[in-house]
């Protein structure tokens, strides 16, 4: 047992807390002390296996088997049962995350509850439909399962992520594998015990830790799971892909983003300038839809920016675990370094830093901290306007009219997400149809429901979590003709 309060050692296949077969395990550190805080299981194909037959037993039998109104119930009450839980699991977020404790708490937790709860609606209210045909004939279609599902989620959102991939699947009859991040894997291990305390039966969700190369990849390869959910970066999904044709598994992908956040200058600009810094510097940056290019009408730029920087230079980093800092760690040091270096990029490439840049100390001499980072003068060829960082690093372009914002907030391979910034409703619409993005917030950032479809556009991914239309990735249609002549 560790200092968490969860035996995060173990991984969960069936009903049974298991370790990795060859007995390999991976360390967990908290990326604000760089401290150990738990082991769990570096897992390989082996321990992959034996999960998906699990998942298929449970899949032929009592699953199967449940009504889907007692499914329903089921989620229900995981959702339930993770907010009676929530101060705990919100710890564990923050513990090996690195973000503030207020925002696991009070945001993310409660998210992920009330995804599994709203699916719980869904669950038997997933129909097919009689359709007329020719001839003497009754015609209809079935919606089923896909079958076995595995949920590959990424470190940034750990328990929210595989709640938007868990949910729809458990309310769809599916069972599912979840391969967590290397470095967070201990809310997922939360999520299968809480399963099993409100009475999941055995396989329906289990839990497999261990690094990508060898569990990724066995999930990839193995030809029992026939859907993998995967939220992470692009060259992983394609990977993703090429790995999965032999098998023709059915596949969502949510990918990286370099959202535009698109500023015209009849903005209210205090509120534009809240809505900045919030796109970029919510949850450290580490946010796929982050609003990482900061387009800003060459009318207003310089007040613009005046604002924008006064506010993020009032923006510290702190102890995550500390109810008063909203600006914690980055996730792990690999992570620190990548943004690191892309600063030094910036620099290199002539973009202009007015804010932060450099590692941040919160008086302990260690953690994972960066300061919130603000670019000014980055022109669209520039590679801190085009790559993905993942942190908090804003990249600032301005623009003449609104064709060219358009074009460069459209001047991207990604299409994730964007923002615009006007008081004007007609051009508010215009912008909104002609961006390039799966979602587009209007005089907002960062906002989400469980009800709003959320997915990618271009090289940002396919297929949408959350809301109804996630439900069709997660059933198949089966046509059934019934010969009505006498």
């Amino acid at each position: 047992m560790t200092t968490t309060g969860i035996d995060a050692r173990k991984m969960l296949i069936g009903s049974e807390w298991c370790e990795a077969e060859g007995g390999k395990t991976l360390d967990v550190v908290n990326p604000a002390t760089e401290e150990i805080i738990a082991t769990v299981p570096a897992a390989g194909p082996t321990d992959v296996d034996a999960a998906v037959r699990a998942a298929r037993a449970a899949l032929d039998g009592p699953w199967a088997a449940m009504p889907a109104r007692d499914r329903g119930r089921l989620l229900w009450k995981l959702g339930e049962r993770l907010m009676e839980r929530a101060d705990e699991v919100a710890r564990l977020e923050t513990l090996h995350n690195g973000k503030p404790i207020t925002e696991s708490r009070h945001i993310e937790i409660p998210m992920a509850a009330e995804c599994f709860q709203y699916y719980a609606g869904w669950a038997d209210k997933i129909q097919g439909a009689t359709i007329p045909v020719k001839g003497n004939a009754l015609a209809y279609t079935l919606r089923e399962p896909v079958g076995v599902v595995a949920a590959i989620v990424p470190w940034n959102f750990p328990l929210l992520l595989t709640s938007w991939k868990v949910a729809p699947a458990l309310a769809c009859g599916n069972t599912v594998v979840i391969k967590p991040a290397s470095q967070t894997p201990l809310t997922a291990i939360a999520l299968g015990e809480i399963a099993l305390e409100v009475g999941f039966p055995p396989g329906v969700l289990n839990v497999v830790t261990g690094p990508g190369a060898s569990v990724g990849q066995a999930i990839v390869e193995h030809p029992g799971i026939d859907k993998i959910a995967f939220t992470g970066d692009t060259s992983t999904g394609k990977g993703i892909m090429r790995g999965s044709a032999d098998t023709l598994k059915h596949i969502t992908l949510e990918l990286g983003g370099k959202s535009p956040n698109v500023v015209l200058a009849d903005a209210d600009l205090e509120a534009a300038v809240r809505g900045a810094t919030t796109g970029i510097f919510y949850g450290k940056g580490e946010v796929c839809a982050a609003g990482s290019r900061l387009l800003v009408d060459r009318a207003i730029k310089d007040e613009f920016m005046t604002k924008l920087v006064a506010r993020t230079k009032k923006m510290v980093a702190g102890d995550p675990m500390d109810p008063r800092t909203r600006f914690g760690a980055q996730s792990s040091k690999s992570q620190l370094e990548r943004v690191l270096r892309y600063v030094e990029i910036g620099k290199t490439e002539g973009a202009v830093l007015v804010a932060g840049g450099s590692r941040a100390d919160i008086g302990t001499g260690r953690g994972y901290f960066m300061q919130p980072t603000v670019f000014d003068g980055v022109t669209p060829d520039m590679t801190i306007a085009r790559e993905e960082i993942f942190g908090p690093v804003l990249a600032t372009i301005e623009f003449g009219d609104l064709d060219e914002a358009i074009a460069r907030a459209n001047d991207s391979m990604y299409g994730l997400a964007a923002g615009v910034w006007t008081r004007d409703i007609k051009k508010a619409h215009y912008v909104a149809r002609k961006l390039k993005a799966g979602t587009v917030w209007v005089n907002t950032y960062n906002v989400y429901d469980t009800a709003l479809p959320f997915g990618g556009y271009k090289q940002s991914g396919f297929g949408r979590e959350m809301s109804a239309y996630a439900l069709e990735h997660y059933t198949q249609v089966k046509s059934v003709w019934v010969d009505l002549n006498m």
